[in-house]
């Protein structure tokens, strides 16, 4: 991220749509070849479920009212997937970037850059990280990352074209450093009932940073080691 063309920026704290828009900001300017690519580092201010728009998952107001009743938001999203919660104790990075136009688009090997980028972060813990789906988790994938079979990150990816042509791709990860995980679960099983969904997800196969580590890095310090990661990767 050294480079003019590269751009890096972190938020301590900031309200999940203003991520959002920032994110789809930064995206139009790598489309429109003004970046190279852009490293996003974030953690929400308020905590709030992340719907998936779309018939699968409506935005009622019985869902966004009971969220309400338990001190949550209710934010849609046009993406695929399953309900995300955001808040403190979850860092979300974005990494926008220009495929190589030398080599040919695979989603597999874009979403494996990314997990070798995180395996590297958790490694400078002296942690093993491994990437497989995690059953009863939330927003499940083969490319989450997990310690001791536990899911510790969620990636998700997204590819546009770009302005001359090429794409551009947005990887996406969201890290578990020390949210409560009993609490991080319920909005996302009140929206499977509300929606009249079967599956649930628990608490228990969701591991965070802070359990498996005695010194507890700052949010700063933990933005500059996934940075290096990043730098280290070009």
């Amino acid at each position: 991220m050294s480079k003019t063309r590269n751009k890096l920026i972190r938020y301590n704290n900031i309200e999940v749509q203003n991520a959002f828009d920032k994110e789809a900001e930064l995206l139009i300017q790598v489309q429109n070849d003004e970046l190279d690519q852009c490293l996003m580092l974030w953690q929400a201010k308020s905590p709030t479920l992340v719907l998936p728009a779309g018939n699968k998952w409506p935005e009622s107001n019985i869902l966004k009212q009971a969220l309400n009743g338990n001190d949550w938001n209710l934010l849609s999203r046009k993406t695929g997937g399953a309900p995300v919660p955001q808040c403190p104790g979850v860092i979300n990075l974005s990494h926008i970037y220009v495929w190589p136009e030398v080599q040919p688009y695979s989603i597999t090997k874009a979403y494996q850059d990314l997990c070798e980028i995180l395996n590297a972060f958790f490694a400078d813990f002296g942690l093993k990280s491994e990437a497989h789906a995690t059953e009863f988790s939330y927003c499940d994938g083969d490319y989450n990352l997990n310690i001791n079979s536990k899911k510790i990150v969620g990636t998700a990816q997204r590819v546009i074209l770009k302005k001359g042509g090429g794409k551009v791709v947005l990887s996406q990860a969201f890290i578990l450093i020390d949210a409560l995980l009993d609490e991080l679960i319920k909005p996302v099983n009140l929206c499977y009932e509300i929606c009249e969904k079967t599956e649930h997800v628990k608490a228990q196969v969701h591991t965070c940073l802070f359990e498996h580590i005695t010194e507890r890095p700052t949010l700063d310090e933990i933005y500059q080691k996934i940075t290096q990661e990043f730098i280290k990767h070009q």
